[in-house]
């Protein structure tokens, strides 16, 4: 079994009032996994919450800002200044899960949820599963499965 550690430095923080949760090796897009990490850093618990809800009915986008050629303009990003975007589902799933992870690893160190905000959400890229596909005439097709690391800490903020 690998030792995994995180990306996030503790020094300029209370180590008693962090609480951290990550996945690792899932089977989401690591592009999909950055934008949705991307957009919920900074905000608080419940709000993050929300807005992965709203992703995964397929009520809010999620903006892309980096790979967005050909990408569709959403009218739900004009807050956002990016107005391209997706409605990552899949992603937004996972996500929610680790956030929830989280938020029980906070209630556990006896943090108080509603004062606490993201202060670090990543993801990197993890493996990729590579399979192929019989084709005609001896030939195949590659067909790759990608994995991703995603980690979340969550602090809580004086009162």
């Amino acid at each position: 079994m690998p030792n995994w550690g995180y990306s996030f430095v503790e020094q300029k923080y209370d180590a008693d009032r962090i609480a951290k949760a990550s996945g690792r090796d899932l089977r989401i897009k690591p592009k999909h996994a950055r934008e949705i990490c991307a957009t919920i850093k900074g905000m608080k618990v419940e709000q993050a919450k929300k807005f992965l809800e709203k992703v995964i009915r397929l009520e809010q986008s999620v903006p892309f800002r980096r790979h967005k050629k050909k990408q569709a303009h959403r009218n739900d990003l004009k807050e956002f200044k990016w107005y391209a975007g997706r409605y990552p589902q899949k992603a937004a799933a996972r996500i929610y899960e680790i956030l929830s992870a989280g938020e029980s690893n906070a209630e556990f160190k006896g943090l108080d949820v509603d004062l606490c905000r993201i202060i670090h959400a990543a993801t990197h890229r993890g493996r990729i599963i590579k399979r192929y596909i019989q084709r005609a005439h001896g030939r195949s097709t590659a067909k790759y499965k990608h994995l991703s690391h995603v980690e979340i800490v969550l602090y809580e903020l004086p009162s």
